[in-house]
C-alpha cells in the first residue's frame, strides 16, 4: 500500500530526515537508472516503511513489490542493495558485481534500477549504576555510536523506551544489582542483552535470588554475567571496553536474529527483522566434518556451558540438550565433560550459567 505520493525527491529527502530525527526506522529507495517503457524516473525517491507502506514512488505494481520486500530484507540485515528488475532478470540471484536481479513482470518490459538503503535508529545502551565502570562504559558507547542512557535508580530504568530492544548492562557494585536486574529482564519485548558487571560468585548469588523471586528460569538464562568478554580487564576503562567489545560481536554475529548466548524466549528483535528466521535451521548433532557445520536455531544456547567460550552460531557442531534446553559447545569434549554431569554446569532450575 501507499501513503501519500510526497510531490518530489527534495520533500521525501525532508521526510526522511524528520523520520531519522525521530529514531523511526524506514528505507529509502531511489531510481537511479531506466530503460523506458516504465513509470519511474532516475531521481525518483520513495520511504518504504516496515508496516509495508510507501511514501513517494518507485515504480509501478510491477517493481513496487520486489522494491517493498528488498527494504524490510535491508531493514533486517541492515544491509543496502542495487535492485534491477527487467523481462530478463532472475528471481534475486546476485551478480558478481552485487547487484540483485529480478523478473519485470509487466507486459510493457522495460528495466528499473532502484538502489535500497536502510536507516535504522541506533541502538540503545542503557547502563545502571553511578560507578566508574559505569561511567566509561557510558562514554565509550556514546563513541561507538551508541544512544547511551546512564541511570541510577531501578525506577528509572524500567521508565526508559526505545525503539528497537536495547542492551541493559548493570553496574551498581552491588547497591541494586537484583532489582535493576528483575527490572531488565521482564520487559516485553526482552532487551536483546542483559549484563552484569560483576565476580562469578556474585553473579551465581544474583541468579540464585532471582530465580527464588520466581523470574522464569529461561530470562534468568539470558543473563551475561560476567559481562564482557574476558580480555583480562582490570580497570573500569578495562572492562567497559570488554563489554563493548562482547556488544559489537554480539550485533555482528547474529544470525536468526537472536543475540549470541541467547535461548528462545519473547521476539526481541522489532517487526521488521521477522524474516530472518525463515532461514534458520534446528542443528541435530553434527559430526566433526565441515558438512556438518550449520547455522544455529534461535533455542540452542551459544555460550558453552563448560569453558564459558561463545560458539560460532554459523559452525555449530556439538549441542546436548538438558532440562529442556539445547546447548552448543566449542568441542567434542567439552559436550562429553557435560554429558557425564550435567548438574555440575547447568543450575538444577535448568538454564545455563553464562
Amino acid at each position: 500500500m501507499s501513503r501519500a505520493a510526497a510531490p518530489g525527491g527534495s520533500s521525501v529527502l525532508a521526510r526522511a530526515a524528520e523520520l531519522e530525527a525521530d529514531g523511526v526506522p524506514f528505507a529509502l529507495a531511489a531510481v537511479v537508472a531506466v530503460r523506458r517503457p516504465t513509470s519511474a524516473h532516475p531521481g525518483s525517491w520513495g520511504i518504504v516503511h516496515p508496516d509495508r507502506s510507501i511514501e513517494g514512488w518507485v515504480g509501478g505494481s510491477c517493481a513496487q513489490p520486489i522494491v517493498v520486500r528488498e527494504a524490510l530484507r535491508s531493514l533486517s540485515d541492515g544491509q543496502p542493495r542495487l535492485l534491477r528488475l527487467s523481462k530478463d532478470g532472475g528471481s534475486g540471484g546476485e551478480r558478481a558485481d552485487g547487484v540483485l536481479e529480478f523478473l519485470m513482470t509487466c507486459h510493457s518490459g522495460g528495466t528499473l534500477q532502484v538502489y535500497v538503503e536502510p536507516h535504522l535508529p541506533r541502538p540503545a545502551l542503557w547502563v545502571a549504576g553511578a560507578t566508574p565502570v559505569a561511567t566509561a562504559l557510558a562514554e565509550l558507547g556514546g563513541a561507538s555510536g551508541l544512544a547511551v542512557s546512564l541511570v541510577d535508580s531501578a525506577s528509572d530504568l524500567a521508565a526508559l523506551r526505545a525503539a528497537a530492544p536495547p542492551y541493559v548492562v548493570v553496574a551498581t557494585q552491588g547497591q541494586w544489582d537484583e532489582d535493576a536486574i528483575a527490572s531488565a529482564l521482564g520487559r516485553d519485548p526482552a532487551p536483546a542483552y542483559v549484563g552484569l558487571v560483576a565476580s562469578p560468585t556474585r553473579a551465581a548469588a544474583v541468579r540464585e535470588y532471582l530465580l527464588g523471586e520466581g523470574v522464569p528460569a529461561e530470562r534468568v538464562a539470558w543473563l551475561r554475567a560476567p559481562a564482557g568478554l574476558d580480555l583480562g580487564a582490570e580497570t573500569p576503562g578495562e572492562i567497559a571496553l570488554s563489554i563493548l567489545a562482547e556488544l559489537v560481536q554480539l550485533r555482528r554475529s547474529r544470525t536468526a536474529a537472536r543475540p549470541v548466548g541467547r535461548p528462545a524466549g519473547p521476539a526481541a528483535e522489532p517487526e521488521w527483522a521477522v524474516e530472518r528466521h525463515e532461514e534458520a535451521r534446528v542443528p541435530g548433532q553434527a559430526g566433526d566434518d565441515a558438512a556438518g557445520r550449520q547455522a544455529a536455531s534461535p533455542e540452542i544456547v551459544l555460550v558453552d556451558p563448560v569453558c564459558g567460550m561463545t560458539v560460532d552460531p554459523n559452525a555449530v557442531r556439538h549441542v546436548a540438550a538438558h532440562g529442556g534446553i539445547t546447548y552448543a559447545f566449542c568441542c567434542a569434549p567439552c559436550r562429553s565433560q557435560f554429558l557425564k554431569h550435567p548438574e555440575a554446569f547447568v543450575p538444577a532450575a535448568g538454564p545455563v550459567a553464562v
